[in-house]
């Protein structure tokens, strides 16, 4: 019963946070609530028992939030950060909506379609060891991830060195 109670608290945590973070006009607010949003993660794997994930969870996605609060400070400017911005438009703000619902039906469309609420509630029991998700995480064959993994550092990379081209230019000015 104490397990269901915190999961329901981290759930409310998770999803108010996200919201929060997705709706907020602030840059700072929305990298706080994001952080809030990955300690509520890292909260569910340690109510599972998986210790390490929760661990690397906080570890690594708090050192990503803090690069987050470094570029926002270098890249936005201060008139932004001081909370002067700019209005969006309605129909910006309603074509988004509308894009976000399409995804949502999407989304439900295939869950449906394929069954995968069926088959998760019949794996509902089955518990699945940590080496297996380890060798799914990390192994190179078809079905296991360290390939997009490395592509996803790269891009990463990627973008801090373009965060960095993109502060300097503004110091020139």
């Amino acid at each position: 019963m104490a397990n269901i109670v915190m999961f329901a608290i981290l759930a409310v945590v998770i999803i108010a946070s996200a919201v929060m973070c997705v709706t907020t006009t602030r840059i700072m607010r929305a990298a706080t609530f994001m952080l809030f949003v990955l300690f509520g993660v890292a909260g569910l794997y340690f109510l599972l028992d998986y210790t390490y994930l929760g661990a690397a969870q906080i570890s690594v996605y708090a050192g990503g939030v803090t690069m987050i609060y470094v570029f926002a400070i270098q890249l936005v400017n201060k008139r932004t950060l001081q909370g002067i911005v700019e209005r969006v438009k309605c129909s910006r703000a309603l074509t988004c909506g509308a894009l976000s619902l399409l995804g949502l039906v999407v989304t439900l469309a295939v869950l449906l379609k394929n069954d995968f609420v069926c088959k998760a509630c019949e794996m509902a029991d089955a518990e699945v060891p940590m080496d297996t998700i380890g060798e799914a995480l990390l192994g190179a064959d078809k079905y296991q991830y360290v390939l997009p993994f490395e592509f996803i550092s790269i891009f990463l990379l990627a973008c801090i060195i373009g965060g960095i081209v993109v502060a300097r230019k503004e110091e020139k000015k």
